[in-house]
């Protein structure tokens, strides 16, 4: 360990990715020691990203060119989170104008399928970011809420409803047609949820599958339609859903012949608790198998109260449990709202760390710095390694990156500051975790 920095926020003193560097001593402070491990490894980590969603590119199609600009590279560029994946949904969801899809009402053969509604905004948003993005490897998985009307069994995208089985084989090869339009336009799509929240019947799209159905529908219809098409690479994940049931799932999934070896993993989302163990239980059943957050979001159905702390605060409790829990991937929902939390087809409104104001403007939340604590310093190929805390009151995360660095994320949502002696191989500093404060210390 030869060079130390700590990068600080601190909210009560208008503290934002304040760095500073550190003396390097042999701390003897037992009392208050978290030590780092770095020769114990665990997951490698894939990267951090968000949901490029109708919204997201309505709501940024009205800003001013300046603050485009600063959108861009807030989330993408070398001086802002650094993201390097994207999720885009298939069809309409929720934070969409309005129901749509890409064919014509009772299309069978998909002669019709045009996806210009994509090509309109949310595409071009896409081939922004990736010009605007650190890295040359950007990733985008793809969700679908709802296949057409005609394919379903209660005739409409939105309340549930079921796909029907005569229109199996029909869904799957309009899978491969968006797919296929998508790298025409070079969006390197990497990874595709069966569907999004299958347990879920919303007031909008929506659309229901048993664990069985899942994983079926994953055997015999959509991995030989990818295959067939020449995007085998592509990876599928199955759940796309909350924590607590994900291991009940990925069990019953799993247990259709076939699933475990088309299915590279199990996606999931935050909005019932934390449910940690959930993700260890399916990273201890199927160790080969990948975990990826893909959705969370501050309701405000059920936070419009929360203070801006509250809200960052449950961004970094959740991606520090996933994370050491097993999780290789974030991605967080909207990647930009209006002041009204939307637009939104249904009025299900939430909170996005950037949001857009007056005057085409937008404003960084502070849920956006916290999330940065993560996302700028643990890179694409970086691995989670042991850490070993004095207290629970802080909650603690390290990571190698490929050139070597640790980063070690300190988060503290208690309202007393905390010492620490962080300590690696004998060596290491004395720092102070201040209430209701994040940091991370990049050891080199």
């Amino acid at each position: 360990m030869e060079n130390v920095r700590i990068v600080t926020t601190d909210w009560k003193q208008g503290k934002f990715w304040q760095e500073r560097e550190a003396a390097v001593t042999v701390p003897t402070d037992a009392v208050h020691m978290l030590k780092v491990y770095p020769e114990l490894r665990e997951q490698e980590i894939e990267g951090f990203g968000g949901a490029f969603t109708e919204a997201a590119a309505e709501t940024f199609a009205g800003l001013t060119d300046e603050a485009k600009e600063e959108f861009m590279e807030g989330y993408f560029g070398e001086n802002g989170l650094r993201y390097v994946l994207g999720r885009m949904h298939m069809n309409s969801c929720d934070f969409a104008l309005g129901n749509y899809t890409y064919v014509e009402e009772g299309d069978e053969d998909l002669h019709s399928f045009d996806i210009s509604h994509d090509r309109a905004r949310i595409i071009p948003m896409v081939k922004q970011a990736m010009e605007h993005s650190t890295t040359k490897n950007f990733g985008i998985l793809v969700s679908p809420w709802s296949p057409p009307a005609y394919m379903k069994t209660n005739g409409e995208m939105n309340h549930g409803g079921k796909l029907l089985d005569a229109c199996r084989k029909l869904w799957a090869d309009y899978y491969v047609k968006y797919l296929l339009e998508l790298e025409k336009e070079g969006l390197p799509v990497r990874y595709v949820t069966v569907q999004n929240e299958p347990e879920a019947v919303q007031t909008w799209d929506s659309c229901i599958y048993s664990a069985q159905e899942e994983g079926r529908f994953a055997v015999d219809d959509l991995a030989p339609a990818l295959r067939e098409a020449g995007l085998g690479d592509i990876q599928i994940l199955i759940w796309d859903h909350n924590k607590e049931n994900m291991y009940d799932r990925a069990r019953e999934s799993f247990s259709v012949p076939g699933c475990r070896d088309v299915v590279s993993g199990v996606a999931m989302h935050w909005y019932t608790g934390d449910h940690f163990d959930g993700i260890r239980a399916v990273k201890k059943a199927y160790p080969e198998k990948r975990i990826f957050f893909t959705e969370g979001c501050v309701e405000y159905s059920r936070f419009a109260d929360s203070g801006e702390v509250q809200k960052a605060e449950m961004y970094a409790h959740d991606m520090l449990g996933n994370l050491k829990a097993g999780t290789e991937a974030c991605f967080d929902w909207n990647l930009l709202l209006n002041e009204e939390g939307g637009p939104n087809h249904v009025g299900n409104f939430c909170a996005a760390p950037v949001m857009g104001v007056k005057k085409g403007g937008i404003e960084k939340r502070l849920p956006y710095y916290y999330i940065g604590h993560f996302s700028r310093y643990v890179r694409p190929g970086a691995r989670r390694i042991l850490t070993s805390c004095f207290t629970e009151d802080l909650e603690t995360l390290a990571f190698q990156n490929t050139d070597g660095s640790r980063a070690v994320v300190l988060l503290n949502r208690t309202e007393k500051d905390i010492p620490v002696s962080l300590v690696e191989n004998g060596e290491g500093i004395c720092l102070e975790s201040g209430a209701h404060t994040i940091c991370t210390v990049i050891l080199e």
